[in-house]
């Protein structure tokens, strides 16, 4: 039978999911407008997709700590809840991005192929990342030493990545004629720079107010329906929150650009973990739900690690097979969560 109360919940459900897609959308705009300004800057589309684009990308996962942070700080919002819903949704969109995302890449493009470079300087520091968030957390909670350890991380790896790019990169080999004709993407005029960097913030703005709707009616939903909060955030949230990087990587890909869409990727597992949990924790510390470091994270590097293996050993080629393997180690993630960690 049909309550008032259950149509009240999927209700809510409906209205959440509008305010995601919302959320999503500006970040998009947000990531469109942040890579022309990175080609302004004269930087190469693998530290765009790295650094600002997986940056831009994260916005989603970013705002929403800072939003549950300030609820925490505020009193108005439940501190384990809001603690286990922005966690689990920014570890899930980090599995999701290792395994569904990176096997839709796989299966538009047919093969990609990873640079033993690009291993090295990102995915090692993908997977020492969430090495990290699993020690740190082990103690059940993020406290602002972690936040602060976490946070520095990232800026002391942007530096290693910003003086390894001036060091190595090429105007020329980017779109960037001898004579000094820009790219059409590109700004050529400090004003259309203006515009974007306007354009930019004003659809994170929008993100801004979209997470803090979102993150309330999630908190509604979890006393309503008694399941866990980090599994809604690893299974909704999650998986909403990595469409950012899922649009980015398939354009990437159509336009001939794997750099964009492999970066970002791997840029945002780093970003994800060490900009949003590291400032959210630096902010209000956080609860770790038993289940994030029982289960999520140990999962989510051993993912890492295989593939990193697998690419290491393979010649970083990766293909089909490699695609259809990802798909369903996530099916299995996804499947022994709900029945093993379905409550916090």
């Amino acid at each position: 039978m049909i309550t008032f109360a259950s149509l009240a919940t999927w209700l809510l459900v409906v209205i959440g999911l509008a305010i995601i897609a919302v959320m999503i959308t500006s970040a998009e705009v947000a990531v469109k407008e942040l890579m022309s300004l990175a080609g302004y800057f004269r930087l190469s589309t693998t530290f765009m997709g790295v650094t600002v684009v997986s940056l831009a990308t994260s916005v989603p996962e970013i705002v929403a700590h800072f939003a549950a942070s300030g609820g925490i700080l505020a009193g108005t919002v439940d501190f384990k809840i809001a603690s286990a819903l922005v966690l689990g949704a920014n570890i899930g969109s980090d599995v999701v991005q290792q395994t569904l995302i990176m096997a839709t890449v796989v299966f538009i493009a047919g093969v990609v192929c990873f640079k033993r470079y690009f291993l090295a300087k990102s995915m090692v520091p993908m997977i020492v990342t969430t090495l990290m968030c699993l020690v740190l957390g082990w103690d059940r909670l993020y406290s602002r030493v972690d936040g602060l350890i976490l946070l520095g991380s990232f800026f002391a790896y942007l530096l290693y990545l910003y003086v390894d790019e001036r060091r190595h990169y090429d105007p020329v080999d980017h779109g960037f004629s001898e004579i000094g004709d820009v790219p059409a993407h590109v700004p050529n005029r400090r004003g259309e720079a203006v515009r974007s960097a306007v354009v930019a913030l004003g659809a994170l703005a929008v993100t801004v107010v979209s997470a803090m709707a979102a993150l309330h009616l999630t908190e509604v939903i979890v006393h309503r329906t008694g399941l866990g909060g980090s599994l809604i955030g690893v299974v909704t949230l999650g998986v909403a929150s990595a469409l950012p990087e899922l649009i980015t990587a398939i354009s990437g890909m159509r336009n001939g650009d794997a750099g964009i869409s492999l970066g970002t990727l791997i840029g945002s597992n780093i970003t994800n973990p060490l900009v949003a949990i590291g400032g959210g924790a630096l902010l209000s510390t956080y609860w770790v739900p038993g289940p994030l470091v029982l289960w999520d994270l140990p999962w989510e590097a051993l993912t890492g690690a295989a593939l990193w293996v697998y690419l290491w050993f393979n010649k970083g080629r990766l293909g089909k097979k490699g695609g259809i393997y990802l798909v369903t180690l996530y099916a299995v993630y996804v499947a022994l969560r709900f029945i093993f960690f379905a409550i916090d």
